[in-house]
């Protein structure tokens, strides 16, 4: 049989898209079909734009093609891109700002810096939530003090069943610590990581929001890319530390964010654990990572500096008891913190895809 376009369409009919379980054909993820001489080229969405994902549906195509086809001297040339974006979900509705916080590398204080960003921006009189999205280490609930909290099943006003996110200090929260137990590993495949995940979002009650911040897991994973293609948030905030190591790591995140496939602006940087004083020397920094790489990085990306925190002791001990440090008043942290919040703001209005 030769190639024509009905009978393509009929063996990409046979073709399911792995995150949204309907076949290309009927979700209209066919994009374009070329027949010229003898090659077929084809551009394809997917919901999944994970490489192995991509790579598997490929060869889902590929294979359906050549089964319809008993003329087997086609090449068959397939492009995969990633679906649309959707308009605005419903559950987000009523949230004006949805603003990913990232990191390359983990261990630089992203989590420290959602907390405090959260709370100094509820001081200013913004409504805020945060989704803590990092499925693997959940942090947010140690660092509001709710970890033995669990959010309760509501009805809204449309007879839907939701969930309660946990309120502290004028935070709405969930976590996927809110549904495990403490002590024991999440050990879930990305599959599982990302249905979780969406239920964060689509199964709960956030109410009006003017900022819903997501404390995403280090790296540039599944969860980074089922965030970006379901709930696109309006901005990115990298977080990192000052030595190359990590310097390294956040430039492969803002790549991610500025793929032509992603294309999330970069709201800016901020650096953690900047400078080190002791109480005898309050004055005297002593820069233990290496001095402004982060600075340094955002001024050659072209991208905002949001600001800079040092290594305080209070910091960490807040974080521990459970009360963000930003909430301290006339502290060294609280005044690093408040910049920080200040100079986000201003940015909101600015940011950058490079």
């Amino acid at each position: 049989m030769i190639a024509t376009r009905e009978i393509i369409l009929q063996a990409l009919a046979n073709v399911v898209d792995s995150e949204l379980k309907k076949d290309l054909v009927s979700l209209n993820f066919v994009e374009e079909i070329k027949i010229e001489e003898n090659e077929i080229s084809l551009i394809i969405y997917t919901s999944n734009p994970a490489l192995h994902a991509k790579k598997r549906l490929k060869d889902a195509i590929e294979f359906n093609v050549n089964r319809y086809i008993s003329d087997k001297s086609y090449a068959i040339n397939t492009q995969i891109k990633p679906a649309p974006k959707r308009e605005s979900k419903k559950p987000l509705n009523n949230i004006k700002q949805v603003i990913a916080v990232a990191s390359g590398k983990g261990g630089v204080g992203k989590s420290t810096i959602t907390a405090n960003l959260a709370c100094g921006l509820s001081k200013e009189g913004y409504k805020v939530g945060i989704i803590d999205a990092d499925i693997y280490g959940p942090s947010i609930p140690t660092m509001f003090d709710v970890v033995n909290k669990r959010p309760k099943p509501i009805v809204t006003i449309d007879n839907e069943k939701k969930i309660e996110p946990i309120k502290a200090h004028g935070i709405k929260l969930l976590s996927i610590g809110f549904f495990t137990e403490e002590e024991k590993a999440i050990a879930w495949r990305g599959p599982m990581a990302t249905r979780a995940l969406e239920q964060l979002f689509v199964d709960a009650y956030w109410g009006e929001l003017d900022f819903l911040l997501i404390d995403l897991p280090p790296g540039t994973g599944d969860i980074h890319l089922s965030l970006v293609q379901k709930f696109p948030p309006d901005g990115v905030i990298m977080v990192s530390t000052p030595q190359k190591i990590a310097l390294a790591d956040v430039k492969r995140g803002i790549s991610m964010f500025q793929m032509d496939s992603i294309n999330i602006p970069i709201i800016g940087l901020i650096e953690n654990m900047a400078w080190f004083s002791t109480e005898e020397n309050p004055e005297e920094k002593h820069y233990l990572f290496g001095r402004d790489g982060a600075q340094n990085l955002a001024n050659g990306l072209k991208i905002p500096f949001l600001g800079s925190v040092p290594i305080i002791q209070s910091i960490r001990e807040a974080g521990d008891a459970g009360i963000p440090s930003v909430l301290q008043k006339n502290t060294l942290s609280e005044r690093a913190f408040k910049t920080i919040v200040n100079t986000f703001i201003a940015n909101l209005n600015t940011p950058t895809n490079g």
